[in-house]
Formats: C-alpha cells, structure tokens, sequence
C-alpha cells in the first residue's frame, strides 16, 4: 500500500514538473505561464505605428469643426463620394447632404448660317435695332449663329423670341446651352480631429473637390448644430 501510494506522488509530482516546464500546455489548454505580458507583446501588430500623445495633440483630436465636401455636380457624384466614405468606414450618420438646384441655361440664338453673306445681314438687321449679340460656342451643331440672350428658362427663351418676332426679327430659335442639375455638398458638422485626418487621406476621383472648412449654407448648418437651443429640439 505505501509503494502504491509513493509510486502515485511521484506520478503526480512528474506530471507536475512538466506542466511547470510548459511542456503539457497543449494537452491540459492551461498554460503554466499564463498570459504574460511578453507574449501580448508578441501579439501586437505594427507596434511601430503605435505613438503617445501629448496632451495639446490630445485635446487637438477631440476638438470638433465643421469641413465639406463639394460642390458635387450631379446625383451620380454625390453616390460615388457616399459609396467612398462608406467603403472607408465612415458612419453616414455623421454627414448631411445639401442639395442646390442649379437652374439651366436657355438661349436665343439665329439659325445656322449657310454662309457669310446671310450672316453679315442678319448683324445689319440686329445693329440697326440696337439689339446686342455675339457669336454662338459651345453647340457646333448650330455653329455658325449668334447668341443675343441667355435666361433661366425655355419659357422665358420663347417668350423673347415672340417679342423680337413683333419687331420684325425672324430665324431664330431655342437653344438649350445647359441642362439643370443638382449640386451637393456634404457636410460633416462636427468632426473632430481624427475624423477630419480620415477624411483629407482619402483618396478618390469622387472625392475630386476635397474637404475644406465650411462656407454658406454648411457654416450656416454648422451654427445651428452648436448653439445652445439646438440641443433642446
């Protein structure tokens, strides 16, 4: 009995001198080091990257301010610089998207030229009405012709071309020289330093406009977003 009871101490005695030596860490799943701090720090990733602040560079970090991203013409624009930030991890809920509806461009202008002879004519016409033009760009389709006003509207366009029809000007017609479209700009209202960091490495033809601090209507946002009252709606 007491062989047997010796034999067993010194099986257990062994068995414990191994678990000691870490030879039976993978058998038992408990490691006889425990996790020390020596193989947390063999875990580390880029170590290197790793940097201490000092408190202004701190306190620099968590002050907030106001950057936007624009303008971006068109809807297509604004999608592709969303699709980016999101790609990039930054919430949506930290930006707003402001829309400005750019009106398009109509123009009266006179039909195409056949040749200059028409063309020298017409200018005659035009002098002695004391009506101002200039040479039509931008639509070689209807190239040679000339512009004699711009507005906001095809509506607006006819309507001219009715009131110079009523003083005997004739051969001219609308012309659209730019199509409305929709200009955005995103606005992050409150991002603190790291954000604003994030943000300006980003690198991508849709974010072509850059951040910049705000202005106009994101400035006007951003007033609103921090001042007192704002809190209690």
């Amino acid at each position: 009995m007491l062989r047997a009871l010796l034999a067993l101490l010194l099986i257990l005695n062994g068995l414990f001198f191994s678990w000691t030596q870490g030879w039976l860490d993978g058998l038992v799943g408990i490691k006889a080091s425990g996790d020390r701090e020596p193989e947390r720090l063999a875990r580390q990733q880029n170590p290197e990257r790793i940097e201490l602040l000092s408190p202004s560079a701190a306190k620099a970090l968590q002050q907030r301010a106001c950057v936007e991203l624009g303008p971006l013409e068109g809807d297509a624009a604004l999608q592709a610089a969303q699709t980016v930030l999101a790609n990039a991890g930054v919430p949506a809920s930290e930006w707003q998207a402001l829309r400005n509806e750019q009106a398009g461009v109509w123009a009266v202008a006179t039909t195409r030229f056949p040749n200059k002879d028409l063309q020298g004519r017409k200018e005659e016409v035009l002098k002695k009405l004391k009506i101002s033009y200039e040479p039509l760009s931008g639509v070689p389709a209807e190239m040679p012709a000339l512009l004699l006003s711009r507005h906001a509207s095809e509506k607006a366009a006819q309507l001219q071309i009715d009131r110079l029809g009523q003083r005997a000007v004739k051969g001219l017609q609308v012309l659209q020289l730019q199509a409305p479209i929709n200009r955005h700009t995103l606005v992050f209202v409150q991002a603190d330093g790291a954000r604003r960091a994030q943000l300006k490495s980003l690198k991508s033809p849709a974010l072509a406009p850059g951040f910049k601090s705000c202005t106009g209507a994101a400035a006007s946002l951003a007033a609103s977003a921090s001042s007192p009252t704002s809190g209690g709606r």
